[in-house]
């Protein structure tokens, strides 16, 4: 089992951008040209590697290899992307890999390419990327080239020895469930489960009551044997449950108007483990939006629309206006949900606009991670 903190640090120290291995500072999977970026290199990499994974590492400085990090990002539509726009696409996962000098709710991403026999190549197009588009890596560089892709297999002992110098030890894992249960969540009632003799899950949150059923806020669950965050929210609220071979999140998004807000299941994720050290991630998407008023979401849309428009002017906001703008993010969500479709896109814009307010700007994040778990936009 590889421990895929050690894995980073190790394609960080050892190797520059090669063939088999890039760095991005972040992923802007929201644009077109983001996606289109992206899935360039994955195309590239694919190509190039026949017999051995590949690796982008997400949420690190190009020039000094700082590790600077990145939000905490929701991989299970990240599939459907590369699927909708590559022909023979590889099959990709995406880790969330917490560092010890990391605030929290950053972490370092690890997009690791399988190997596959078969070339990729573009069946539609995006961005500025024609259709039938192909891409290898030459050295650190992705390029485009014409007809068919010469096979690469030089890259398969180094990999394989980056690997295999990245297993998983007892002294690793005791280490990071001692860490995580004494020092980053103390304050938060940490617990653990080992599954099979083999795999630790530790998770920790605020438990709160809310009718009849207790939930987690601000939840972080981390599988300790690879050290990737499983999940991680610092708004949304989730219900864990467990038995001998399976671990269940199921996540809640709350949403409503003036301040009646109610919890709305969102997706359900399920950990299998079994006796042969494999395990496989299930998930199911749970969420029915709720329908409002439209005379009453035509005002809200319309009010959050003069607060960006407002701001945008310098203009001071009066107290209550300043509460409606907390809400925007929320509000926003639930427009485009009740069949606004430009709600989306003006919340994406007003990114900038509301950086500044540190604790909006979470709710924008979060809003943004909960709608592309609702429908992954990959047109």
């Amino acid at each position: 089992m590889i421990n895929k903190r050690l894995l980073i640090k190790n394609l960080l120290t050892h190797n520059d951008e090669s063939s088999f291995y890039d760095k991005k500072r972040q992923l802007n999977l929201h644009v077109r040209e983001g996606k289109a970026k992206f899935l360039k290199h994955i195309c590239a990499l694919s190509n190039s590697n026949p017999t051995n994974n590949s690796y982008i590492v997400v949420g690190v400085e190009d020039h000094e290899n700082e590790i600077v990090g990145d939000d905490f990002f929701d991989d299970s539509r990240i599939q459907n992307l590369v699927n909708a726009y590559l022909e023979n696409p590889p099959k990709i996962q995406y880790d969330n890999v917490p560092f010890p000098n990391l605030p929290k709710d950053k972490v370092i991403g690890l997009v690791t390419i399988k190997p596959k026999k078969r070339s990729s190549y573009f069946k539609k197009g995006i961005h500025t990327i024609p259709i039938n588009s192909v891409f290898i890596r030459r050295g650190s560089n992705t390029i485009p080239i014409d007809g068919e892709v010469e096979k690469n297999f030089q890259n398969f002992e180094t990999v394989h020895g980056l690997e295999n110098n990245s297993r998983n030890s007892i002294e690793y894992t005791l280490d990071g469930v001692i860490s995580f249960m004494n020092l980053s969540h103390k304050d938060f009632s940490p617990k653990y489960k080992v599954f099979k003799e083999l795999f630790v899950i530790c998770w920790a949150g605020k438990y709160k009551k809310i009718g009849d059923k207790t939930f987690l806020s601000r939840v972080d669950v981390a599988l300790i044997n690879e050290q990737i965050k499983l999940f991680y929210s610092a708004q949304d609220v989730v219900t864990i449950s467990f038995d001998d071979t399976t671990f269940t999140i199921t996540e809640y998004v709350p949403l409503g108007l003036n301040d009646k807000i109610n919890y709305y299941p969102l997706e359900k994720q399920t950990l299998h483990f079994f006796d042969n050290g494999y395990y496989k991630i299930e998930r199911e998407m749970l969420f029915e939006p709720p329908e409002f008023d439209k005379k009453t979401l035509f005002h809200v849309y319309n009010s959050n629309l003069s607060l960006i428009n407002k701001l945008e002017k310098g203009i001071e906001l009066t107290n209550n206006e300043y509460r409606d703008l907390e809400n925007l993010p929320s509000t926003f969500m639930i427009c485009y949900l009740n069949g606004f479709e430009e709600a989306k896109q003006k919340l994406i814009d007003s990114k900038l606009i509301l950086k500044p307010y540190s604790d909006i700007y979470l709710s924008f994040k979060e809003a943004l991670r909960i709608l592309r778990k609702m429908k992954y936009d990959v047109v």
